[in-house]
């Protein structure tokens, strides 16, 4: 099985430890505020199948996609595909989540790509990972550490290569957030013992966040003047008009 596979797998299987519920539940909580009023026809789910990130939208059309991993446990109506091979067709999709997708996926720039190509206009992208530049990813860079990430800190995409390839693809983004600043640890007693550090850490280095999650939405240059010109038409309009109703006079100079 090729290497970002099996990280796949790994992630599936550490977010079912102590500190991977930490991680899961945070993630969850950002997602579902920022999926909740995204609206369309279609969403897609791209990566782990067995944790709905969708819950919370209102889409009538959900899938939930992820690679051809024999090891993930599937149910029937799952597409499996290749993220830098999206089997959609152009500007077909409304809303994707990526739960950290680019990490495990051999060219992630390559994957924005095609998240670009099949979403429509205007329509939205959540992605979320590890931030190399955290606690966790310091820890993760010293030898002798027998804790480890289930994606390696070389392999993770950092929020400001994510906000570079988001210019060169004319996304913008929208909200982001940083979380789980509790260092890593393997129980659950010392886990709790350091969660103070969760409030301390989003006030005071709110940008060294273990995880990310982000929202972008895809521009197209023009579709945006659909509307100013619009406006600007009708008021050319109305000053052309030769004789207006008595009522529409009264109107005017009450807008006016």
């Amino acid at each position: 099985m090729p290497l970002h596979h099996t990280m796949s797998v790994e992630l599936a299987e550490w977010l079912d430890t102590p500190v991977g519920r930490i991680v899961q539940a945070w993630e969850q909580k950002q997602v579902d505020g920022m999926v909740s009023n995204m609206f369309g026809y279609h969403a897609i789910q791209l990566g782990l199948p067995h944790w709905d990130l969708l819950r919370a939208n209102r889409i009538p059309s959900k899938t939930y996609a992820h690679r051809p991993d024999a090891s993930i446990g599937t149910q029937g109506g799952r597409l499996v595909c290749e993220p830098d091979h999206l089997p959609f067709a152009a500007q077909s999709v409304d809303l994707l989540v990526l739960p950290h997708t680019l990490e495990w996926a051999n060219d992630p720039h390559q994957v924005l790509r095609e998240v670009e190509r099949v979403l429509m206009p205007e329509g939205r992208v959540v992605i979320t990972g590890f931030n190399p530049f955290s606690l966790w990813g310091a820890r993760e860079s010293l030898p002798g550490l027998d804790l480890k990430l289930p994606v390696p800190v070389p392999a993770q995409v950092s929020p400001g290569r994510l906000k570079d390839w988001f210019k060169l693809l004319s996304f913008e983004p929208e909200r982001g957030r940083f979380g789980c600043y509790v260092p890593l640890c393997v129980t659950e007693t010392w886990l709790h013992r350091w969660r103070f550090m969760d409030s301390a850490g989003d006030r005071w280095w709110p940008v060294c966040g273990a995880v990310y999650a982000i929202a972008a939405v895809k521009r197209v240059s023009g579709m945006r003047l659909i509307g100013p010109t619009w406006r600007q038409n009708k008021r050319r309009r109305v000053r052309r008009a030769a004789v207006a109703p008595a009522a529409n006079r009264v109107e005017d100079r009450a807008n006016g």
